[in-house]
């Protein structure tokens, strides 16, 4: 382990990305490794968030909506997005949950091969995706799940839609997005990817993939906070072709001409739905500043880099715990995570938090770590991986206050 602190402290001597770290609030103490659940307070947001309740809310009040420009916001953020996922500008709108969005776009979807009404993903989709698949295809269509490396063969042509997220939530197993849509595109099939562990975890290239739909979340790698509004992102050759079955005012082309019959507005504000909720998504808006002048290209190595570091402290004592790794090897088929199988997970992670390590548990023995490079050290892989290693030694884990399940695990 001495070996890999020191190479730790090299990589971070030479990191480009170091000076990243000051953007955010970061815990005393605290090694922080579930940014893929709910990314880090970057520093500034309080102040923007606080000014926009007492100056716009508290001075503007319903001005706010014109002098403030609230009513563009969602366009804005998603704009800003846009850049973050390889997308054009006027492409990707700020706007609802991700599952909410999912609703939307996959009807689209369905609605563009009505004749195709089976949508195919993989077993390990995370499940409020299937379960937004089940509701929408009801009794008149099928979902199709097979495992992920057997997406490509599955795809045949009576198959509609093929839905994924490109990052599996557990092992960080990652899709070939380009790979997949081509094929896809190639028998008919329209693509739906869910970007919600990807976005701001790497370099995403929606344009080049020649993706149709995209959804995500605005609080793991963006670090919009709790709940912050999710995206949508529709290619700009679909925009006025299709249609979302959720037909809110903000959607319609004359939102204020207040008109009793629905007529969709231009492009991608036709997914708007209801009244976006501003002071979230100021908090997005903000927090998206820490971006700025980030290089994705030196996100992805550095996440790489850091999961190889991390993966080679683990396993200098995994084997004699019976800790095996759930994620791929090779980096370049893993996303901006590192997960472990391993016996008593939900137990041992609760132990590492009670030392100041945070990571995240998924059913049934996944202990997972998110790598989040602007705001981690790599000494910091290597110093959780020594906390591991002591918990699982002493059995520190084995507590009845470590086992005892929380509502959210």
């Amino acid at each position: 382990m001495d070996d890999l602190k020191h190479l730790a402290a090299q990589r971070d001597a030479h990191d480009p990305l170091a000076s990243c770290r000051e953007r955010f609030v970061l815990p005393e103490g605290l090694i922080y490794l579930d940014g893929n659940s709910l990314g880090v307070l970057p520093a500034h947001v309080p102040e923007r968030v606080a000014d926009a309740v007492s100056r716009g809310w508290g001075q503007q009040l319903i001005r706010g909506w014109n002098a403030e420009g609230w009513i563009d916001l969602p366009r804005r953020v998603g704009d800003r997005i846009a850049r973050l996922v390889g997308a054009d500008k006027g492409s990707v709108v700020c706007t609802d949950s991700t599952s909410v969005n999912l609703a939307k776009v996959l009807q689209a979807a369905l609605a563009m091969v009505p004749e195709r009404q089976v949508v195919l993903s993989d077993t390990g989709n995370f499940p409020t995706d299937l379960y937004i698949a089940q509701g929408q295809l009801g009794q008149s269509g099928q979902l199709r799940t097979v495992a992920h490396e057997d997406i490509a063969g599955a795809l045949t042509d009576d198959v509609g839609v093929l839905m994924l997220t490109e990052i599996d939530y557990r092992s960080g197993r990652r899709h070939d997005m380009a790979d997949l849509t081509a094929r896809a595109r190639a028998l008919g099939i329209v693509t739906i990817w869910d970007l919600a562990h990807s976005a701001g975890a790497f370099p995403v290239e929606l344009r080049q993939a020649g993706a149709d739909f995209a959804v995500g979340c605005g609080y793991k790698y963006l670090n919009g906070g709790p709940g912050a509004p999710g995206f949508l992102y529709v290619r700009p050759a679909l925009q006025d072709r299709v249609n979302s079955t959720l037909t809110g005012w903000l959607g319609h082309a004359a939102p204020f001409a207040f008109d009793p019959e629905y007529r969709p507005a231009a492009g991608i504000d036709r997914f708007r739905v209801g009244t976006p909720p501003i002071l979230s998504m100021i908090a997005l808006d903000a927090a998206l500043d820490v971006w700025d002048g980030v290089n994705l290209d030196d996100v992805r190595a550095k996440s790489c880099t850091m999961g190889d570091l991390f993966i080679a402290a683990v396993e200098t004592f995994a084997d004699q715990y019976g800790v095996s790794l759930a994620s791929p090897r090779d980096s370049a088929l893993r996303g901006s995570q590192v997960a472990w199988q391993c016996p008593n997970g939900y137990a041992v992670m609760q132990a590492m938090i009670d030392r100041g390590v945070i990571g995240g548990f998924r059913e049934p023995d996944i202990i997972r770590f998110g790598l989040t490079p602007l705001y981690l050290k790599y000494a910091d892989v290597v110093a959780a991986a020594e906390v591991l290693g002591e918990i699982l030694r002493d059995r520190t884990w084995n507590q009845p206050r470590f086992r005892a399940r929380a509502r959210v695990t």
